[in-house]
């Protein structure tokens, strides 16, 4: 039965453990690893891959969205209401920054620290467009053949090696790229770069929608 009280507990729980993962691994990798990108990256990418699979084997019974993108994809393709994407992207969005916020705070810092790191520019953006198109393609080609028990796997590992073959290191998600803006970290994301990163989603979520109704559905 649907209890949309526990979908939106959910949707906070679940994006707030993404972002510790994805904030505190930045963090500790980069104490650890100190002068060492490519070291650091694969740090993060892997605790990434990892607490990806967790929390959506966790959650994936009640919903296991955590990302905006997916949630206005699965709306536009029939398997949200209308009712439920608003409040759905409020808890997401809010999961992310308390995430975000507890990781600065388990590492000693701030808890909230503006970020200062430069993302901009036609390279990244096409690289946030590839990077959610190919989540998106992922998890509903998967839900369209009822192969929804490999989600887990099959998002963590694709988002682990997007952090290497998409030139913005995949953020792929709109409440986890306005979550990075709070920690000026490895992971961090200026403020002012938001809103480009966020239009590029959506226009991956676009391209997702159309291919996946053409290629999966009659």
């Amino acid at each position: 039965m649907f209890n949309l009280k526990k979908v939106l507990l959910a949707e906070g729980l679940g994006t707030m453990f993404l972002l510790i993962g994805v904030v505190g691994s930045g963090i500790m990798a980069e104490r650890l690893s100190e002068g060492h990108d490519g070291l650091i990256l694969f740090q993060n990418a892997a605790a990434t891959t990892a607490v990806l699979i967790a929390i959506i084997s966790i959650f994936n019974k009640i919903s296991a969205d955590f990302n905006p993108a997916v949630t206005l994809c699965g709306w536009a393709l029939g398997h949200r209401t209308s009712k439920e994407v608003l409040p759905i992207f409020a808890a997401q969005i809010t999961g992310a920054i308390l995430g975000t916020v507890l990781a600065n705070l388990m590492f000693d810092l701030s808890a909230v620290n503006w970020s200062n790191t430069n993302r901009s520019g036609g390279h990244l953006w096409l690289g946030e467009v590839i990077a959610t198109l190919g989540l998106l393609l992922v998890v509903f080609s998967l839900i369209h053949t009822s192969r929804t028990s490999k989600i887990p796997y099959v998002v963590g590992a694709y988002i682990g090696g997007a952090y290497y073959f998409t030139s913005s290191t995949s953020f792929a998600n709109p409440a986890v790229t306005i979550a990075r803006s709070f920690s000026d970290t490895f992971t961090g994301i200026s403020p002012t770069h938001i809103p480009m990163f966020v239009l590029m989603q959506l226009t991956g979520a676009v391209i997702a929608v159309a291919l996946i109704r053409y290629l999966f559905t009659d």
